[in-house]
């Protein structure tokens, strides 16, 4: 790896971490304890390490991405996927916005979508980083509609 490469991965890893300090500062606390959630939600103590894991993933395959085609359209597929995903924690758990959650969510998921197909056959590993990922937002996007069913209220 270049010099060049290793900063241009640690950029990436610093604009994944940017997104992961605006999902911090919007936590689930009170509000989203007295929801009425799906018997399948997932214990609380699970998303730290499942981002952390995955918030590094996405970042190498971005990185990934520019290292080999530079500034195009799977990477700003990337890019909008970041920001949709910084965005989801504020509409949850900063706005209480359930429904625009849901929306920004299934957005997300088909940004992920979209980069695993763009990638798949110019760099079938950054794909490959995504597929977990994939998994998780598609997990994530059922429990945010089961949550906002559940809570027609909230």
């Amino acid at each position: 790896m270049t010099l060049k490469s290793g900063l241009s991965l640690v950029v990436f890893l610093a604009l994944v971490a940017l997104v992961s300090v605006t999902g911090s500062k919007f936590l689930p606390g009170p509000w989203y304890e007295a929801l009425t959630k799906p018997e399948w939600t997932p214990p609380n103590w699970l998303f730290a390490p499942a981002w952390a894991i995955l918030y590094v993933m996405i970042a190498i395959a971005g990185w990934r991405v520019y290292e080999r085609q530079g500034f195009g359209p799977a990477l700003a597929v990337w890019a909008v996927g970041l920001l949709l995903n910084g965005i989801w924690s504020v509409l949850m758990f900063g706005q209480h916005q359930i429904g625009l959650a849901a929306v920004d969510i299934v957005l997300l998921w088909t940004t992920v979508v979209a980069f695993v197909a763009l990638n798949w056959r110019t760099d079938r590993i950054a794909s490959l980083l995504f597929i977990p990922y994939l998994a998780w937002i598609t997990y994530a996007t059922a429990l945010n509609i089961a949550v906002y069913v559940l809570n027609p209220q909230a």
